[in-house]
């Protein structure tokens, strides 16, 4: 887990007095620091009330114990109480997850209690002058002593206490949103995104509070396994898949339950080596074969597309092009049989149905905003690419050229809050030029290539697509798709079109006063395998009144 840098307290302790004409003229104290010393034997439960202490200095007492309550100054990074004489710790100091340096120093400590290994954030840890066992004094005397400690704690966390450290999370809820349209013949299929976290982004450095044994990709890909074949959903889209996992594990386990898939790496793996490619991660679409068959597969990389179309755009080049990121997408034909169970109707000469699924995994960083919004520019115009070759290709000239033609379902992870310039691109169907996520950086040139709608209208001053697309959760229904302790918030989605498909409900978030209750700092956890949340969605796609034939293939009339 990277750190924000730390400074300790400043030993002389500097402070100023106020005066009387100062108080009187209302100015505020303030004071995050306190010093308790003279030997004092117990604690008065006053001092728990003051949440808004970052060091307490209690070192040179006489202290044999301290209360559990301690844990709720939860903004402690420095505690001192080293010099006294405590013979055991409490287990709720592992829950003051902020502290940089804890010192206990010259006490009667015989054992340490495993919690204190949750103190992932943990720099300085103090514990000369204790007669502890000799295997931790080993350990905490190696050169990286404080890490090892630590890690060693929380690795055997769920042993000394005989069991995973908490309960099971809640069953997530399931909300409704609307019934299905009865009067209508209508195809009903449902949706999972799903970011699975890759084995080697799962490391202590990155979620220092999970055990190690619980970010192993094999204790992992059971939970993740179960959570995918819990949903049961039609079509899965998954980011994060590494490329061995996904011949190894994932394509013959869903296999096994009727899915059949489609996978691409990272642009990274062409590049590589045959023993280095199998550990690259991408992204992959799974559909049941009994719903759907595959008409056409296609992998978008973004960095080809940056180096075609920079028109001389240093920020293209430098930035776009740089990042490795990749989207696929499957054009699906909507089984006859499917649609008929779905509305109960004879849907006799209709023969075919298509369906177009898109999964993508855009650029983490923060500081490329701008280079998540290309991307997403990026990857739409190739998705109206797909819609208008595909049309043509089967010959409907009706419908040729036509955005939406075809109905879409997008699921991405686009690491991108909900008031990003992506997210208001995605569902208003355009994003002004001078918006602040392009860090007023030259891109409008090369972006008027991405051809979206039309000649990708830049009247206005704005980029525009004709896609109309809407996200399945909206109105907070998910406060957050991904949870860490540096970050908590929204970043996966699934969108879909609206003028073919109805949102009919969804899974809610898991309990958030489970994750309060269990001292849940972060994921991924013992019961929680990634640091994202799946999303799952049932979808009804509304089929035309009266199709129209051409060539035995159908597209669904626009409402």
């Amino acid at each position: 887990m990277p750190k924000e840098k730390y400074d300790p307290p400043d030993p002389r302790r500097m402070y100023t007095i106020m005066s009387s004409e100062e108080a009187a003229n209302g100015k505020k104290s303030y004071w995050a620091e306190l010093e308790i010393s003279g030997r004092v034997r117990s604690l008065s439960t006053a001092l728990w009330s003051l949440t808004h202490l970052t060091a307490l200095h209690l070192s040179d007492n006489s202290l044999s114990r301290i209360p559990p309550d301690i844990a709720k100054l939860h903004n402690l990074v420095y505690l001192d109480l080293s010099s006294n004489k405590i013979r055991s710790l409490p287990a709720e100091l592992g829950n003051m997850v902020s502290l940089r340096e804890l010192l206990l120093n010259n006490n009667q400590l015989r054992v340490l209690p495993f919690e204190l290994g949750k103190l992932f954030q943990l720099q300085t840890l103090g514990l000369k002058g204790n007669p502890l066992a000799q295997e931790i004094m080993s350990l905490y005397q190696e050169p990286d002593g404080t890490r090892r400690l630590l890690s060693y704690l929380l690795d055997n966390l769920a042993g000394a206490i005989k069991r995973i450290p908490t309960e099971q999370p809640p069953a997530r809820s399931w909300i409704s949103l609307q019934e299905p349209d009865r009067t209508r013949a209508t195809a009903l299929f449902s949706v999972m995104c799903y970011n699975v976290l890759c084995d080697k982004y799962a490391t202590r450095q990155l979620y220092g509070y999970c055990p190690s044994w619980a970010l192993n990709w094999e204790y992992r890909k059971k939970s993740i396994m179960q959570e995918i074949m819990g949903c049961n959903a039609d079509i899965i889209s998954l980011q994060e898949v590494e490329t061995e996992q996904y011949y190894n594990f994932f394509l013959p386990e869903l296999k096994e339950q009727g899915y059949d898939g489609f996978f691409s790496p990272k642009s990274r793996a062409r590049t590589m080596s045959e023993s280095d490619r199998k550990h690259v991660d991408g992204c992959a679409i799974f559909y049941k074969t009994e719903k759907f068959s595959a008409v056409q597969k296609h992998t978008v990389e973004f960095n080809q597309l940056a180096m075609a179309n920079s028109e001389g755009s240093e920020a293209m080049l430098n930035r776009v092009m740089t990042k490795d990121n990749i989207g696929v997408a499957v054009l699906l034909e909507v089984r006859k049989e499917m649609m008929e169970l779905s509305s109960g109707k004879s849907l006799h000469g209709m023969e075919k149905q298509l369906l177009l699924v898109a999964n993508a995994h855009m650029h983490w960083d923060p500081e490329y905003s701008d280079v998540k919004l290309v991307q997403t520019m990026m990857f739409l115009s190739e998705v109206k690419n797909i819609v208008d070759k595909a049309t043509r290709s089967l010959k409907l000239s009706s419908v040729s050229g036509e955005t939406n033609a075809i109905p879409l379902v997008l699921c991405a992870d686009l690491n991108s809050l909900p008031d990003s310039g992506v997210v208001e691109y995605l569902s208003t169907g355009g994003v002004d030029c001078t918006h602040k996520d392009f860090k007023e950086l030259r891109y409008s040139d090369s972006l008027t290539k991405f051809n979206c709608n039309g000649k990708n209208s830049t009247s206005n001053g704005r980029i525009t697509h004709g896609f109309k697309l809407k996200s399945a959760y909206e109105n907070g229904l998910m406060p957050y798709t991904n949870y860490t302790f540096d970050f908590k918030g929204v970043i996966d989605y699934i969108f879909y079109s609206k003028p073919h498909l109805n949102v009919l409900g969804i899974l809610g978030p898991l309990d958030p006063h489970w994750l309060v209750e269990n001292n849940v700092s972060g994921c991924p956890h013992p019961h929680i395998p990634s640091d994202h949340f799946s999303l799952f969605a049932q979808l009804e796609l509304v089929l035309p009144n009266v199709p129209p034939q051409v060539n035995g293939l159908h597209l669904p009339a626009r409402r």
